[in-house]
């Protein structure tokens, strides 16, 4: 399949019905058009207009192996499958006889090193939420060493105030992004449309690392600029009104525009936090699974010691967080659960993308193809200087963005040639391929976007 002759309309008239006939019992306004997925296929979806895109955006990060992927396929027919969906097991409570070899053959064969330990959710936010809490329960933990609950914790605590409910933080970073639940949103921090409105936790804020590009001509002021940037973390970790049980932090900061830091930044991040009994939650909803031509992009990072949790969603089809310190299992049942923790469905269906991964070696194709994207993105960079700028994520897999002018009108305009591609934080575009994406799609892709860089 090649990418569709230029498009007249996007979206075109039966999509634009469909999305207002929506609109009438549903918010439809953020639709980008409506979709026939019967009739998209691996990296290419196709709209209710018959019109088809390489899918560069893959849903917002999040389709890993592609449309109508016939693995995934088969594993939805499965008598597992099936039983799973209409028996939908509340887990914690009643977890099926297989639910132990479902995880230790699917999440747990691709765990982070050294982190043993999962619990399961059903998105992003609500992993980062739960790792949150966790987080919380282990200071609480720590601090009390071998005691127990006093009465005076047990009656407050309903009441919300202390010493049951304490006052404690979560530490995040300027234009960063961790979901739309209380907690999450709280340390969200890329656009107000996110927060506005919204009651929010006293939580603090640490700079990011802004690095300038090309990396090798900046290496001096990048330097400067994470030592900046970790010299702020640690002293927020000693001043901040009330103390701070975790850092979160994404390996590539996805919704704030892709920016990115060094090894060197992450590994003085982790010193600085195991040095002051922090936790360290590394955000890969957007990044793990591949996406970076690492299975996790904190792999890049090259750390002694691995974060505390890694949260995960997106291209896992399902969510949770992964720990190893036994203590991160909370000191009595009930304190981290819910009905149905999660979907075994989905995690069923996570089982057999890892398989998909694993077994195609997707990773590694994603390593691959990514330098030869960027390699070619390069090229237009040098051609088209000023409507490309700051081309990054070299080494990174397909993990790729750079800024535009115009980033809302240049998507519109790929689309217009058969390209469906995203946008981030203010002026970026990013590229979010499925880990099918080969050798054979970069070439359309270049070649779309030359024609749209030539015409502007």
């Amino acid at each position: 399949m090649t990418a569709s002759a230029l498009i007249d309309q996007v979206p075109g008239p039966v999509s634009k019905a469909a999305s207002d006939k929506l609109n009438t019992v549903f918010d439809a306004r953020a639709v980008h058009f409506v979709v026939d997925y019967d009739k998209s296929e691996g990296t290419y979806i196709v709209d209710v207009d018959g019109n088809k895109y390489l899918d560069v955006y893959s849903q917002i990060a999040s389709i890993p192996v592609g449309y109508n992927n016939a693995a995934l396929a088969a594993a939805a027919k499965s008598p597992a499958m099936i039983s799973a969906l209409i028996n939908r097991p509340a887990i914690g409570n009643y977890p099926s006889a297989q639910w132990h070899d479902v995880l230790q053959n699917g999440l747990l064969r691709a765990a982070p090193r050294g982190l043993d330990k999962i619990f399961t959710a059903q998105s992003g936010s609500e992993a980062n939420e739960l790792a949150y809490k966790a987080a919380f329960m282990l200071y609480r933990r720590k601090q009390r060493a071998a005691g127990a609950w006093t009465p005076e914790e047990v009656s407050s605590c309903l009441d919300n105030a202390a010493p049951g409910s304490p006052d404690l933080a979560i530490l995040s970073f300027a234009r960063s992004f961790h979901g739309r639940g209380f907690g999450s949103l709280s340390t969200t921090r890329s656009k107000a449309v996110h927060k506005l409105d919204i009651p929010a936790f006293d939580w603090p804020q640490a700079p990011f690392p802004q690095l300038q590009y090309p990396l090798e001509k900046h290496a001096a002021r990048n330097a400067a600029e994470e030592a900046r940037c970790l010299a702020r973390v640690e002293e927020l970790l000693q001043t901040w009104r009330c103390p701070v049980a975790a850092v979160i932090v994404e390996p590539v900061q996805s919704e704030g525009g892709d920016n990115h830091a060094s090894p060197a930044f992450f590994q003085g991040l982790r010193a600085l936090t195991a040095r002051r009994g922090v936790c360290l939650i590394a955000d890969e909803v957007q990044t793990g699974f591949g996406a970076t031509g690492r299975f996790w992009g904190h792999e890049h990072w090259r750390l002694p010691a691995p974060p505390d949790m890694v949260t995960f969603s997106k291209k896992a089809q399902t969510a949770g967080y992964f720990f190893g310190n036994p203590l991160l299992v909370p000191d009595q049942a009930y304190r981290q659960f819910n009905t149905w923790i999660g979907d075994p469905a989905r995690v069923l269906l996570c089982k057999a993308v890892i398989e998909e991964i694993l077994d195609n070696n997707l990773v590694e194709q994603c390593a691959r193809v990514g330098d030869v994207l960027y390699a070619e993105l390069e090229k237009l960079a040098v051609k088209y200087p000023a409507e490309i700028r700051d081309l990054r994520g070299k080494g990174q897999g397909t993990f790729i963005a750079f800024d535009v002018e115009d980033p809302v009108g240049f998507v519109a305009a790929m689309k217009k040639r058969g390209v469906n591609i995203g946008t981030c934080g203010v002026s970026t575009v990013r590229l979010r391929p499925m880990l099918i994406f080969d050798e054979t799609h970069v070439p359309v892709l270049i070649n779309t976007m030359e024609a749209v860089l030539s015409a502007l």
